[in-house]
């Protein structure tokens, strides 16, 4: 189980540790975005500190109709006590959580600030 808060923001958040490919690590806090259907966003002064791999390009439709690209790299998330490797957009300032992360898992916020979040895998 992955446990989080609700920020004063009302933002439902959650703290990710993060590994490198040389073993550089750090604890991140990623905002909950379900209508991010990706697996993760990372600012790219913190890519450039882990120093994550290359994947290659790519491409989000954003609401107002326009397309946008954007560079994914590959970095290793501690998600639900195990390991995983996974592909981060380099977009914003802020790490996301979305969606193809959480696959596989029920959601629970309290919504209040202060609130509890859980992340559980489904049996």
């Amino acid at each position: 189980m992955i446990e989080g808060g609700v920020n004063a923001a009302y933002e439902a958040v959650i703290t990710l540790p993060l590994r490198g490919p040389s073993g550089q690590a750090r604890e991140i806090e990623a905002v909950i975005d379900t209508g991010y259907d990706g697996f993760l966003t990372l600012p790219p002064a913190l890519v450039a500190e882990l120093g994550l791999p290359f994947q290659g390009d790519g491409r989000a439709g954003l609401a107002n109709g326009r397309e946008e690209t954007f560079d994914v790299y590959g970095v290793t998330v501690l998600w639900d006590d195990q390991p995983r490797y996974i592909d981060a957009d380099v977009v914003g300032l802020e790490p996301l959580a979305g969606m193809m992360l959480l696959d596989g898992h029920s959601l629970y916020v309290e919504i209040a600030a202060g609130g509890r979040v859980l992340i559980q895998a489904m049996e």
